[in-house]
C-alpha cells in the first residue's frame, strides 16, 4: 500500500487563477495546474529558491518537489505549445496562517498584511499623479 500524501505548505494562493490564449481560439481542454505545483512554480522559478529550499519551506522532500516541478514545467509547456487555457486550482495543501518559523519567503499572507497596506497607499498617490496617456 502506497504512504499518503503529504500535505504541501503552500504560502499565498495565486492572484490570477486562469489563463487564456490571447486572439484565437484555444485547443482543447484546459491545462489543470494545481496549486501546490504553482507553489513550486512560484518558489524555484520565481524567488530563486533550490529545489531543496523549496522543499524546506513547502515541509516536503526534495525528492517530491522535483516530481511536482517536473508535473507543473510538463502542464505549463502543455498550455502554451498547444495553446490551451491554463487553470489553478486543486491539490494536497495546507495555506500557510504565517505563524511558521519555516517560511522563508516572506510572503505569507497574513506576513503581507502591511506591505497590502503600503502597496494601497502607493497605488492611491499614482491616481493623484499625472495618468499617463
Amino acid at each position: 500500500m502506497p504512504r499518503p500524501k503529504k500535505c504541501r505548505k503552500v504560502c499565498r494562493l495565486p492572484q490570477t487563477r486562469e489563463f487564456h490564449p490571447a486572439g484565437a481560439v484555444s485547443c482543447g481542454a484546459a491545462v489543470i495546474l494545481t496549486v501546490d505545483e504553482y507553489e513550486t512554480i512560484r518558489l524555484i522559478d520565481k524567488l530563486g529558491f533550490s529545489q531543496e529550499e523549496c522543499g524546506s519551506n513547502m515541509q516536503v522532500a526534495r525528492t517530491t518537489v522535483q516530481a511536482i516541478y517536473t508535473s507543473a514545467r510538463k502542464k505549463l509547456a502543455d498550455a502554451l505549445v498547444d495553446g490551451r487555457p491554463l487553470r489553478i486550482e486543486g491539490g494536497d495543501f495546507q495555506l500557510c496562517d504565517g505563524t511558521e518559523s519555516f517560511c522563508a519567503c516572506g510572503e505569507c499572507h497574513r506576513r503581507r498584511g502591511h506591505c497590502r497596506n503600503i502597496t494601497s497607499q502607493e497605488e492611491k498617490q499614482n491616481e493623484n499623479s499625472d495618468p499617463i496617456g
